[in-house]
């Protein structure tokens, strides 16, 4: 079995914004206003749904030509829904999101049938769906600074 290992560290810097690093790449994350944020950066659940629209685009553009796709655009409209209840401390409701809708939108100069077919293994290949479908086992460990 061949295992790539990812890295990267979320740390908290002011109010709620958290700065995320994975080796030389960066960005801030952080909650709408509404929300108690202070709105620099995208929340958690809009970068997780759009980390699985890259997701989905990048498994598009590395199998297109071995499965026979002429692609000239490939982008996901992704969209969740969360009930920030579950968030606030409510034990009746899921603290995630509920539902995820992809809308793919492809263009090629192939066949509709050929087209729903190369999408659907791509939403089947993509890494970041199987994570969300199939939860990763999660541990963790504390470590007192200080």
């Amino acid at each position: 079995m061949s295992l790539t290992v990812f890295r990267g560290t979320a740390k908290l810097m002011e109010g709620m914004a958290v700065e995320c690093q994975s080796g030389d790449h960066r960005f801030v994350l952080d909650e709408p206003k509404e929300l108690g944020g202070s709105d620099t950066g995208m929340n958690p659940i809009a970068a997780t749904l759009c980390a699985l629209g890259a997701c989905q685009a990048i498994v598009a553009s590395c199998y297109a030509k071995a499965k026979g796709i002429e692609l000239e655009e490939y982008w996901v409209e992704v969209e969740g829904d969360l009930d920030v209840r579950g968030f606030q401390g409510d034990k009746t409701v899921k603290p995630g999101i509920q539902a995820i809708r992809c809308k793919s939108h492809v263009k090629a100069k192939n066949s509709r049938a050929e087209i729903e077919e190369f999408v659907k293994f791509v939403e089947e290949t993509c890494p970041v769906g199987d994570t969300i479908k199939n939860s990763a086992s999660i541990s963790s460990e504390i470590v007192i600074e200080g």
